[in-house]
Parts: structure tokens; C-alpha cells; sequence
């Protein structure tokens, strides 16, 4: 390493404690992604996770298995609902400590309560434990979902961040995609015990997750920001090697520099600047309706089959069936995803995602299912998955993690995607309750609306990422 990147270095580092200008640091630059396999299969995995058990709590409750769990179809949404409401003190305390004491130790947390939480629901045997374990694996989830982009953000090369971050995404998109299948199987196979087999997976994979991640390094960004020069400088000089060694090229070129200010301050103190608090405050906004018509739809699709439209038996066993290979179009999604992520403005795609995959695909899903025709109900299906669901959380982290400073990144997109979940535990509880008054149809596209109105918002407010470095976005750009 010469010594003009030493110096750069040495800038980002001390800059934030002399309140000087600094650069964005040497990873931005880096010409590939450098990320050791492990740390990727543990971020990927916390993903698998994260989503396979937001659609496997809708399979244990399907029609097929729910009469074994213990409860009854009223007390099954409340149980779904607490996972969500977990999900909003997680993401908020655990993204505070992941920018007060780093991005490490705190996914390592994460995904202990998940373990436990997931582990508990294996062998609940009643509405109140189910009820406490749901909430702690929800505030498990609640911290990942967080972190993980976070860490992959700050950790992956400015140049095609997307696409980078797309590569992970899809291994833990798998979650959304053939873990539902999976866990239809498993269902199906045997409906008496097969909705603890499906939570017992899940806590086997999270604590697989709390071992590998121990031995992850903390990302650059962080080591940086809190004065850590020489592990800083370890792990980036190392970054610098792997790279020169996958691409082949005797030396890398210089970064570019940003000059901006930089003072100390609690994460929270972000949202006293007014670029950052709109920006906030949008992709919260955006986030809350995505979740609150994305989590019925993931949860109690198959449950509003068999308490409104009567399926059962047969015609029951193949909505769960249909239902759950459907969800591979969520992995497909992703992956289709990558094709156009770093061409198109992230708030262009996620209105795009919102309008065509949540809004008409629900629509399609929902009226083929009240005429009885499946094969109509799984095009809906494949729609919702492929586009809706495949595409837009991936676009919603972007968005949430992208557009804030480095010092309060964990915080901003914990505030914006927890409180945004009680748009999830809201609908999931209330839906059932507006059908009786205004319709089955109705009611599922109502729920679907207010996101293409906040995604068009999102065009207006939102600055293009693409190819940027996160802080030319922020520091540089709008300050702290």
C-alpha cells in the first residue's frame, strides 16, 4: 500500500474527531466485492431467515395445520400480529447499538434472540407462549432485517453497490422463495407435527448464523468512525489485496475525495438535519403501507381462504400447496431484479414494484380465488411474488440505508423500518375485520393503495444512488 492511500486512511479516520474534512475511504473504490464466503453465507442466511419465517408462521396456521397447534382461527392473527410488534422495539434498540457500539456484536445478538425466539415457538403449546416467543423472535428479525444491509452497504464498493448487494439478497430471498415450498412439505406431510418441524428449522439456521458471525470482521465505516486505525487499516489493506488478487491488476486507482464536515453526535441527532428528516420520513412512510398490504397478504392469504371463501379438504390442501410454490417466484424475483437495479432509479423501480407486483397481483390473486378459478389465483400469486414482494424490500433497504449518514445509518433505517412495521401488525389485524363491511376485493386492494401513492412521493424525494458513493449522497451533499 503507498502511503498517499495510507494518509487517505488516516483523514477518514481522524477527520471525524478534528470535526476536518475526510474522504469516503478506500473500500469505494475497490473494483469487485472482497467479502470472505462465510460472512456472505451468514448475512444470507440471517436473510433466509428473516423471510422464511415471515411466510412459515402462515403456513403453520394454515388450514392444513392449524387445528394441531392449539389455537383457534381468532387467537391466530394476534400471534402473527406480536411477531410484527416485535419487530419495532428490535429494529429501533438493536440499530441504536449497532451505531453506538458497531455493526458486529449487534447482528451476533440479532440473531441469538431469533434462535431462541424461533426455537420457543418449535415448542410452544399454548396462545401465551406463543404469543412471547413470537414477540422475541420478531425483535430478532426486526434487528437483522436492519443490520444486514447496513453491513452491506458500508462493506461493498461503491460501483454496482446494488447489484453486490443483490447477490447476497437473492441467497437469503431463498427464504421467501423455497422455503415456503419447504415448508408446505413439511406441512403437508404430516400437519400434527410439522409446524414445529418448520419453526425448528429456522432456530437451527439462526444459530448457525450467531457462530459464523462471530469470526466477521466489523465493517470499515465503523472501525473508522469510532477510532479504530490500525484494525481499520488491517481489515481494508486486506480488502485492497483480495481484490488486486480476483481482478488480477498490480495496483488499484486512487479514490475520490469528498471534503465535507463532520461533528460528533448521538444517532438520533440526524433527524434535527431537514434533508435527512424528509428523506426519513418518506422511506418510512413507503415502508409502513408496502408492509401494511405485503404482511396480510404473506401471512393470512391461505387462513382468508378457509374462514371467507369456506376452502377446505381437497380444494384447501391445494391453496396451501399453490400458496407455497408460488413463493419460489419471490427467489426468481430477486434474481430478475439484478438485471435492472443499477439502469433504473431505486424509486422509480419500487413504484413500479408496488403498482404492478403488490397492487395488481393481490388483485388478480384475490379475484381468482373468489370465483374459484386457481389457475387464475396462482398467476396472481406468481405476480404478487415475483415483482411485489421480490422486489420491493430489497428497493425499500436501498432506499432506508443509502440515504443517511454513515454515524446514524443503523438508527435512520431502524426508525424507518420499525416503526414501519406497525403498518404489518396493524393490517394483519384488522383485515379480517373490514371484510364483512366492504368486500372481500375491496379490502385486499384498499390495502394496496396508499404504497403507489407513497412511491411516486419517493421519485420526488429520493436523490439517485446509483454508482455513488454513500457519502457523496450525505456528508458531502447534505450534511450532517
Amino acid at each position: 500500500m503507498n502511503n498517499f492511500d495510507h494518509k487517505l486512511l488516516i483523514i477518514y479516520v481522524r477527520g471525524i474527531e478534528q470535526k476536518g474534512g475526510r474522504t469516503y475511504g478506500r473500500v469505494d473504490r475497490l473494483p469487485t466485492i472482497v467479502l470472505p464466503i462465510s460472512v456472505i453465507l451468514s448475512l444470507a442466511f440471517g436473510y433466509f431467515i428473516a423471510l422464511y419465517d415471515v411466510i412459515d408462521i402462515g403456513l403453520a396456521f394454515s388450514p392444513t395445520s392449524l387445528p394441531y397447534t392449539g389455537l383457534t382461527a381468532s387467537q391466530a392473527p394476534t400471534v402473527v400480529s406480536m411477531g410484527l410488534f416485535g419487530y419495532i422495539p428490535g429494529a429501533i434498540i438493536l440499530g441504536y447499538l449497532a451505531d453506538k457500539l458497531g455493526r458486529k456484536p449487534t447482528l451476533i445478538l440479532t440473531a441469538l434472540l431469533t434462535g431462541v425466539g424461533s426455537l420457543g415457538n418449535a415448542l410452544s403449546f399454548n396462545f401465551l407462549s406463543f404469543v412471547v416467543f413470537r414477540f422475541i423472535t420478531g425483535m430478532g428479525i426486526g434487528g437483522d432485517l436492519i443490520l444486514v444491509p447496513v453491513y452491506l452497504v458500508e462493506m461493498v464498493p461503491a460501483i454496482k453497490r446494488a447489484s453486490y448487494f443483490n447477490l447476497v439478497y437473492i441467497a437469503g430471498w431463498a427464504g421467501l422463495g423455497l422455503g415456503p415450498f419447504l415448508a408446505s412439505e413439511i406441512v403437508l406431510a404430516n400437519p400434527a407435527i410439522g409446524w414445529r418441524v418448520v419453526f425448528a428449522v429456522g432456530a437451527t439456521l439462526a444459530f448457525i448464523v450467531l457462530v459464523i458471525r462471530s469470526h466477521a470482521s466489523e465493517t470499515v465505516r465503523m472501525l473508522a468512525l469510532k477510532g479504530h486505525i490500525q484494525e481499520a487499516e488491517k481489515v481494508v489493506t486486506n480488502m485492497e489485496e483480495e481484490a488486486k488478487r480476483k481482478t488480477r491488476i498490480p495496483e488499484l486507482p486512487p479514490p475520490s475525495i469528498f471534503t465535507y464536515k463532520v461533528k460528533k453526535a448521538d444517532p438520533f441527532a440526524v433527524f434535527k438535519n431537514p434533508v435527512y428528516r424528509v428523506r426519513v420520513l418518506a422511506v418510512m412512510l413507503s415502508i409502513f403501507f408496502f408492509y401494511f398490504g405485503e404482511y396480510p397478504y404473506l401471512t393470512e392469504y391461505p387462513l382468508w381462504t378457509s374462514s371467507f371463501l369456506h376452502y377446505s379438504g381437497q380444494l384447501g390442501n391445494e391453496i396451501t400447496f399453490l400458496f407455497g410454490l408460488a413463493g419460489i417466484a419471490t427467489f426468481l424475483g430477486a434474481i430478475g431484479l439484478r438485471f435492472v437495479v443499477e439502469k433504473v432509479r431505486r424509486a422509480i423501480l419500487v413504484t413500479f414494484a408496488y403498482f404492478v407486483g403488490m397492487l395488481l397481483g393481490v388483485l388478480i390473486a384475490v379475484f381468482g380465488a373468489i370465483i374459484r378459478d386457481i389457475q387464475l389465483t396462482f398467476v396472481g400469486l406468481l405476480l404478487t411474488n415475483f415483482i411485489g414482494v421480490g422486489w420491493s424490500n430489497q428497493l425499500n433497504y436501498l432506499n432506508g440505508t443509502e440515504n443517511v449518514p454513515t454515524y446514524a445509518r443503523a438508527t435512520s433505517f431502524a426508525f424507518s423500518d420499525g416503526f414501519a412495521h406497525l403498518g404489518a401488525a396493524i393490517s394483519t389485524a384488522i383485515i379480517f375485520d373490514f371484510i364483512p363491511v366492504l368486500g372481500n376485493l375491496q379490502t385486499w386492494v384498499l390495502f394496496q393503495i396508499p404504497m403507489v401513492i407513497m412511491g411516486l412521493i419517493l421519485i420526488k424525494v429520493l436523490p439517485n444512488t446509483i454508482g455513488r458513493s454513500l457519502e457523496s449522497v450525505n456528508e458531502a451533499e447534505a450534511g450532517t
